[in-house]
């Protein structure tokens, strides 16, 4: 018989062996023998056996608590407090620590025979992952689950079996992996033996191995996670003082509100800014784009636009200035930041020592490798805002917020807007309806839209400038004399030392970080555009405040941002409105919902100011009230959000909503009709028949 095939018998052999001992033991009623009610009834007697043979008991138990912990029979939990209770504190650890170690040391093994070559000819590629990252660090994550007893170790061993963990090493990451909970079950077990002596209902004992037991895996959890701080932070020596609570990079939206939080809480605290404070949104962003497209609306020039941006800006940046920030104790420095450690950045050639350091560098704008397109005269929404002069023919690429807001305010101010988008719609993110209403928008305010259109080339001839599109095998030449790229923003995370550090970025650029915005060093955060998963001044404002708190107190309580209510808002005309999930993003993940609509057509005030298109649409619960998203489209649809916005975050349905008092004639009103419809389908037939019933009575 050949190796291969002999092997492959043992494995069969192997497998009904411990199938058969399972069998017999669920038969012969084991499963009620190793149960610390069964272990309660037989104490004396078993004590008294072990009075007289001390040695002989203590080796069959441990044979016991092997064979059963090698053969993953449940039933450990019981046995380590019959330790305890049978053996003493002392001798029970002993005993157990050792037994259970060789006990998963041989179901590892039995796993690595039986299952390993299945597993790994099924799964190639992932076990190939997951055997590099065993070998690098295999030993740790086995010792940080065996901190953790809500992990089942039965499931521990067999999974490190399927790597290629080696024998010794999993043996010691158990053993001292397991000596917390051991020490904790064993005594426990201990106080157990002694229950109702002296007429003690719980002897102190067992009340403390209780709560012992209670609190485990919170401090197994921060066990293991200071094991892994001071593992990742080996490579550097952690200076002794500080000179900061806090340094924070970057002055936009998220780096303001983590300065100030921080600040507010009387940390010291240090701000770093390279460009202009206020960041994108006062200077590239949001205050100009927004102040540009009122003053489309209002039919003003491009120049008188330009003007008004700069008085916007104006006004707004002292808010966010300099001045502002250091009158309120802030260290603000101007210039770029490196950070040489976990607890050092160094700044215009001077190091700042600091316990924690928050990236809030932002985004930039994405400038796709389309050829010809360096030497066009294209824009970037940072840098459109430098033009002098309105351009007769613009061509803007990608049909996003961005671009669709830029389309339609250049458009009014007079210029010949067209907007190619490879997408078979704009606003890929909202619904298909959405997508359309503002599509036909744009197009009624003159801009050509050109959707499933693929920018190949930017040429250039004697006309001029044209950028080449392909749809469908077919080839479109589009004159323009300027071209705006929107296609999207990509992390600023470069250039900052992150790379020296090994802190990871994802797929698109961004820092990784945890739920609580740490990366994998705990005392540097990310927050803002540079993390995610929004792309929001808003939501970086949101996630910097958090920053601050977990980056002066995550070591004591960490503090998670809550997205379930994330708001988002397109400020064309009509604007899109959204917060929480639309009907396409609910299908996507499975979600089951019911919708109801309201059409502004009916609202009163939209009638008076003559804008009766959009509607309100929010998706809930089938049967219940509950929110799962809402999305506006209409006239200062961004104003009515917020009810909604308010709803979701403390969890009031459209029963709430429904019992407010809403001015007269406002839109908010909007927000209680939708609620009204939805009671309404939601109506009892058989109540209501009832009510008739009882109505037609009282009338006689």
């Amino acid at each position: 018989m050949s190796g291969p095939i002999r092997r492959s018998w043992l494995r069969w052999f192997a497998a009904g062996a411990i199938a058969i001992v399972f069998v017999l033991f669920f038969t012969l009623g084991g499963a009620h023998v190793l149960t610390v009610a069964a272990l309660r009834a037989h104490l004396a007697l078993l004590g008294r056996f072990i009075a007289l043979h001390p040695v002989e008991s203590f080796a069959l138990y441990f044979a016991l608590y092997v064979v059963a912990t090698g053969l993953s029979v449940p039933g450990a939990a019981a046995l380590t407090l019959g330790a305890g209770a049978l053996f003493g504190l002392a001798e029970g650890v002993v005993l157990v620590s050792f037994a259970a170690s060789i006990g998963a040391s041989i179901a590892f093994l039995v796993s690595r025979f039986l299952l390993r070559d299945w597993a790994a000819s099924r799964f190639p590629a992932m076990f190939e992952r997951v055997d590099r990252g065993v070998a690098r660090d295999g030993a740790f994550y086995i010792l940080s689950l065996r901190l953790v007893p809500a992990v089942p170790f039965v499931l521990i061993n067999t999974l490190a079996g399927l790597t290629r963990l080696d024998l010794k090493r999993f043996y010691w990451a158990s053993q001292f992996g397991m000596l917390p909970g051991t020490i904790i079950y064993v005594n426990a077990g201990v106080g157990l033996a002694r229950l109702g002596e002296g007429g003690e209902i719980l002897p102190p004992r067992l009340l403390i191995g209780l709560l012992l037991l209670a609190i485990l895996p919170i401090a197994a959890t921060r066990l293991r996670d200071a094991l892994a701080r001071k593992r990742i932070y080996t490579r550097w020596q952690r200076p002794r003082r500080f000179d900061r609570d806090v340094v924070v990079i970057g002055a936009g939206s998220a780096g303001l509100v983590s300065a100030y939080v921080a600040n507010a809480l009387r940390a010291e605290v240090t701000l770093i800014e390279a460009g202009h404070m206020g960041g994108d949104c006062l200077n590239t962003g949001c205050v100009p784009s927004k102040s540009l497209l009122r003053s489309a609306r209002e039919g003003l020039s491009f120049t008188e636009a330009r003007m008004r941006i700069r008085e916007a800006i104006t006004v707004i940046a002292p808010h966010d200035s300099v001045a502002r920030y250091a009158s309120m104790g802030i260290d603000v420095r101007q210039g770029r930041a490196m950070i040489e450690t976990p607890w050092s950045v160094r700044v215009d050639g001077e190091i700042i020592t600091t316990r924690g350091i928050i990236i809030a560098t932002g985004a930039a704008p994405i400038i796709p490798p389309i050829p010809g397109l360096a030497e066009a005269p294209y824009l970037t929404s940072e840098t459109i805002w430098d033009m002098a002069e309105l351009p007769r023919r613009l061509v803007v690429l990608g049909g996003g917020p961005i671009g669709c807001e830029l389309a339609q305010g250049f458009a009014r101010l007079g210029a010949e807007v067209t907007l190619v988008e490879f997408a078979d719609r704009v606003l890929l993110r909202e619904d298909d309806d959405v997508s359309a209403m503002i599509r036909d928008a744009l197009s009624a305010d003159g801009v050509r839209v050109l959707t499933g259109h693929r920018a190949v080339r930017a040429d250039r001839d004697d006309a001029g400038f044209a950028l080449i599109a392909e749809s469908q095998g077919n080839s479109s030449r589009i004159a323009f004399d300027r071209i705006l790229v929107a296609v999207g923003r990509k992390p600023r995370a470069e250039g900052f030392g992150l790379e020296a550090l090994e802190i990871a970025m994802g797929d698109a650029g961004v820092v990784e970080t945890d739920a609580y915005l740490r990366t994998i060093l705990p005392n540097i955060l990310a927050c803002g555009d540079v993390s995610g998963p929004f792309q929001f001044t808003h939501a970086g404002g949101y996630q910097g405040g958090f920053a601050a708190l977990n980056a002066l107190f995550g070591g004591i309580w960490r503090f998670r941002p809550d997205y379930r209510a994330i708001p988002a808002v397109t400020f064309t005309a009509p604007e899109v409105a959204r917060v929480g999930l639309n009907a396409s993003a609910a299908r996507e993940a499975g979600i089951v919902f019911e919708e109801t609509r309201y059409e502004l057509a009916d609202l009163d005030r939209a009638i008076i100011e003559g804008t009766p298109q959009g509607f309100v649409s929010v998706l809930t619960v089938p049967g219940k009230d509950r929110i799962l998203g809402a999305t506006i489209v209409g006239a200062d649809a961004g104003e009515m959000l917020a009810g909604f916005t308010i709803a979701m975050q403390h969890k009031l349905g459209l029963k709430k909503l429904l019992g407010a008092i809403y001015p007269y004639p406002t839109r908010s009103e909007a927000v209680r009709a939708v609620a009204g419809a939805w009671r309404q389908k939601h109506a009892s037939a058989r109540g209501l028949a009832i009510l008739e019933k009882y109505h037609a009575w009282r009338r006689g």
